[in-house]
């Protein structure tokens, strides 16, 4: 088996279990485990009174409840498992385009490893505001945020953004112990670097610095720059908040959400997916081709001193923090739901896995390493 292989657009190809090193019926178990294991999540994700019915569910109300982007229903569980590069096993509708939530998180952490590689962002622990002069980064709390704190969450930005105030994400702990007191109640603002919190209006304002970094479309970016070039189809989209919109070089552009907590964000395939955490197990280099910058895959997936289980917007299994089955090698991109890309570089497998219970997550992994031969 070729470590090196990368499928062309449009095609790929398949490897039969047994030749992958699986026992072919463990493998079908865990399929058969991951399309049983549905999330609980309702198919309509706006509730009838207008409601987005993630953010509804975390007890946020409105105004700050509704949806600034557009919301789809969902779809059933799909996903894919490859070895070698290779198809082994897949299930569900790989080819629709759906919502992923924070999955679009680690999107972003590839497209500043674009903007890096271009030489738009030489240190990554300069202040954002030495390149980004939007008035965002001017007060006295956020004068001194660097990139590595947006790309980390531990930058502490304080401010108003597209209508949603940092706040509404304080003490919003994701994969930590838990806040300090219930999510959305105000704190104390910490210096920069000093407090880690999952805080999605300030994952928005490093999206929005990107753009103003980049100066085009982060969509038309990452098509020109990562999703052509790896063969990803053409159906997949980002979409922006309708108020989102920015000047840039005297024209209105829209900045995309790393995440859909309200609506917009990431519609994706699940093949197109897979391809993204291909490019990542390949480090950055696809075929011939190197198309992040040498080094950014290291970075990206290196832990973060105030959470180890975190990078730059990767979650990582320092001490299988997250996933007790998994190798502490590995690294996954997120979203709730749950979506998870699960990239294995002792076993050289990548696993996209949708719509399926944040509790089974474990135990699907579990069941995909038992079913090696």
């Amino acid at each position: 088996m070729n470590a090196a292989y990368v499928p062309p657009a449009g095609a790929w190809a398949r490897i039969e279990p047994a030749a992958a090193g699986f026992d072919p019926s463990r493998l079908q178990s865990a399929v058969a485990f991951a399309r049983a294991n549905e999330t609980d999540w309702p198919r309509e994700l706006i509730t009838a009174d207008g409601q987005l019915w993630y953010a509804a569910s975390m007890g946020e109300r409105p105004p700050t409840s509704l949806p600034l982007g557009p919301v789809e229903p969902r779809d059933a569980p799909s996903g894919v498992i490859l070895r070698g590069g290779r198809i082994v096993a897949q299930w569900g509708d790989v080819e629709r385009p759906q919502i992923t939530f924070s999955v679009a998180k680690s999107y972003l952490a590839i497209l500043a490893g674009i903007a890096v590689g271009r030489g738009l962002i030489r240190d990554l622990d300069a202040p954002v505001r030495d390149l980004v002069r939007d008035g965002g980064f001017d007060s006295e709390q956020n004068r001194a945020i660097t990139w590595r704190h947006l790309l980390q969450q531990t930058s502490e930005w304080s401010g108003t953004l597209f209508d949603r105030a940092d706040s509404v994400d304080h003490n919003r702990s994701v994969g930590l112990a838990g806040g300090e007191s219930p999510k959305g109640d105000l704190r104390a603002m910490k210096p920069p670097g000093a407090h880690w919190e999952y805080n999605d209006v300030r994952v928005n304002r490093l999206s929005l610095s990107l753009l103003r970094v980049l100066g085009a479309a982060l969509p038309e970016v990452l098509r020109e720059s990562v999703m052509t070039p790896i063969g990803a189809s053409t159906a997949w989209r980002w979409e922006p908040y309708r108020n989102s919109g920015v000047e840039i070089g005297g024209r209105t552009v829209f900045s995309v959400p790393g995440g859909s907590h309200w609506g917009g964000g990431l519609v994706i395939p699940t093949l197109d997916h897979a391809r993204i955490g291909l490019l990542a197990a390949r480090d950055g280099v696809w075929g011939e081709r190197r198309i992040l910058p040498a080094g950014w895959v290291k970075a990206m997936t290196t832990p973060c001193p105030l959470n180890p289980g975190y990078g730059f917007m990767w979650w990582l299994n320092t001490g299988h923090v997250q996933f007790k089955s998994a190798p502490a090698s590995s690294y996954f991109a997120l979203g709730a739901g749950t979506h998870v890309i699960w990239i294995d570089p002792d076993h050289d497998l990548v696993m996209v896995a949708r719509w399926i219970r944040k509790t089974g997550i474990e135990s699907l992994i579990e069941s995909v390493l038992a079913a090696r031969a």
